[in-house]
């Protein structure tokens, strides 16, 4: 194999419990890149195709661009600890089992109504199967941050058979994914606590990007002159 995700001995000298062999933990390592590498490119791969059948249909593109990501091991060992299962590493079962987001994938829509329309395709898809969802659109966080998150399920068909890998998967319109993406990397430049004066200006620059977001799709529908265009994708 060219290229590993992770390498068992490195595994180990961040967590020398393992109490199995070398080649055990290289087996398993393997075998979640393989199942949660292949997962995204399955989505990535579904909504290529749903992108361009709608331009096919509707000369628009609702999808600007696709982001995905893995999990380094080492998170994925931290977050199952935080989710209260005991020596992860020796239960990567469980751990597969619990964290529902080793793999991500991010769909940045142009405007707020495509984030609907496109997750609305995806469900609707036989193979996919929804095991949560979480409208930040509709009910935004305290901090301003708005998305539409879900997790799904699909199909990764191996030599021995299929297998049901879970992906957590956010849709965004680029609004929504300018102002997370500045926010987060406010956040992770400032390690110490951010001032209450910053969080509430982070918070009012939410609330004018998201009033641009809408402003934006009304002009939108006033160049279609049809606002029923899209009703029924």
């Amino acid at each position: 194999m060219a290229f590993r995700y992770y390498y068992a001995d490195r595994v180990r000298e961040m967590m020398p419990g393992y109490r199995g062999t070398d080649e055990d933990l290289q087996e398993a390592i393997d075998e979640i890149s393989l199942l949660y590498k292949s997962a995204i490119r399955e989505l990535e791969t579904k909504f290529k195709v749903l992108s361009d059948d709608f331009d096919k249909r509707h000369s628009y593109r609702p999808i600007h661009h696709v982001q995905s990501r893995l999990k380094t091991f080492q998170s994925m060992m931290e977050k199952s600890l935080r989710y209260g299962i005991e020596d992860p590493i020796n239960n990567l079962d469980v751990v597969r089992r619990e964290i529902l987001d080793i793999a991500g994938v991010r769909v940045v829509c142009n405007y707020e109504d495509d984030l609907h329309i496109m997750s609305s395709l995806l469900l609707e898809q036989e193979d996919i199967e929804l095991i949560r969802m979480k409208d930040y659109c509709s009910h935004p966080k305290e901090s301003g941050y708005r998305s539409l998150h879900m997790v799904v399920a699909l199909p990764v068909y191996l030599v021995r058979g299929k297998k049901m890998v879970p992906v957590e998967v956010q849709f965004r319109s680029i609004a929504m994914d300018t102002w997370a993406s500045l926010e987060h990397e406010l956040r992770y430049k400032n390690r110490e606590a951010i001032t209450d004066d910053i969080v509430k200006t982070l918070k009012e620059c939410a609330e004018t990007l998201h009033n641009v977001d809408e402003r934006m799709s009304k002009v939108r529908h006033e160049v279609l002159k049809d606002e029923s265009k899209y009703s029924n994708f």
